[in-house]
């Protein structure tokens, strides 16, 4: 596969090996709030929105909505590296852009006035920058863009698609959310509720109750905080993990729980809703992420200011 157009290595971070570490891409919409910018771009075209960022090159971008969660990874690599010097599992973070090198200065300015702990800036020209993800190993792929998070994920790269807001940034530990089916697991459920109401998804978890459920997009990425998360007890952890679902703990909840114990996946705290609207738990939880495969889910977290990530 065909290097990106023109990587930048950042020469001020220690960079890390891709074959062991947890490399998550992240968009500069996804990473920075850039939608004055990108109005710019759909209005007066490239040519204003490249000169635009030349001439402001110097002035550091407003975060956005996946900012404080690279922070709180940022935190989780020194808590492994204190512990252990020699470490090599750790977390890469990539800025994948559709900048010409020129008009990525300013992201590139913006990162080191924050100073975020980005190993790479890849500046593609491509209409499908997502066909470069597998190259670079890419475990999970936040973009602020429909579409490449539909390519991601036909390409079998966990991915999700970041809406733009207001972040509060969250003191550490590093706390992701994650829902349940179409998300963690496989979207059977799902699928028997559509085609027979609550009753059918009712019969076919108890008649599947020992089966462990199949793997949902995200459970790669998942399953790599786990295996980081083992590294510490669980009171001196930098990783705190949650699981927030539709279903009710009575009966869709035994399922969930074998599934996850099957997969040797240990999650912090489990919250079955069944049904109820999931803000005002997120709200007490406040995540760095919360990652869901349903819109009204993604807007009541919104709604509390939890940044958020659709699973499509």
């Amino acid at each position: 596969m065909a290097e990106p157009e023109s990587t930048i290595i950042n020469t001020n971070v220690k960079q890390k090996d891709p074959s062991e570490a947890l490399v998550i891409a992240v968009t500069t919409r996804a990473i920075f709030n850039l939608e004055e910018e990108h109005k710019l771009y759909m209005e007066k075209g490239k040519e204003e929105y490249i000169r635009h960022q030349q001439a402001n090159q110097d002035k550091p971008l407003p975060p956005g909505t996946a900012f404080a969660f690279i922070q709180a990874v940022q935190y989780v690599n020194k808590k492994i590296l204190e512990s252990n010097p020699a470490e090599k599992d750790l977390f890469d973070i990539l800025v994948l852009s559709n900048n010409s090198p020129e008009s990525g200065m300013r992201i590139i300015n913006s990162a080191k006035h924050y100073g975020l702990e980005i190993s790479k800036f890849c500046f593609v020209s491509d209409e499908d920058s997502t066909q470069y993800l597998k190259s670079h190993r890419v475990k999970l792929f936040l973009s602020a863009d429909r579409t490449d998070v539909c390519n991601a994920l036909r390409r079998g790269v966990s991915s999700a698609l970041v809406f733009q807001q207001e972040v509060q940034a969250p003191s550490t530990p590093l706390r992701v959310v994650f829902d349940g089916d179409a998300v963690l697991f496989s979207d059977e459920t799902d699928q028997v509720f559509r085609e027979q109401g609550l009753e059918g998804a009712l019969q076919y978890e108890r008649a599947m109750e020992a089966v462990p459920m199949g793997e949902g997009p995200l459970k790669a990425f998942a399953m790599h905080l786990g295996k980081m998360r083992k590294k510490f007890s669980q009171e001196k952890s930098p990783i705190r993990t949650y699981l927030v679902t539709a279903r009710s703990g009575r009966d869709m909840g035994i399922r969930a729980i074998k599934t996850l114990r099957e997969w040797g996946l240990a999650i912090d705290e489990a919250f079955f809703m069944d049904g109820a609207p999931k803000g005002p738990i997120l709200a007490q939880i406040q995540p760095h992420i919360f990652f869901d495969d349903g819109l009204h889910n993604i807007q009541g977290a919104r709604d509390v200011g939890v940044p958020s990530a659709w699973v499509p």
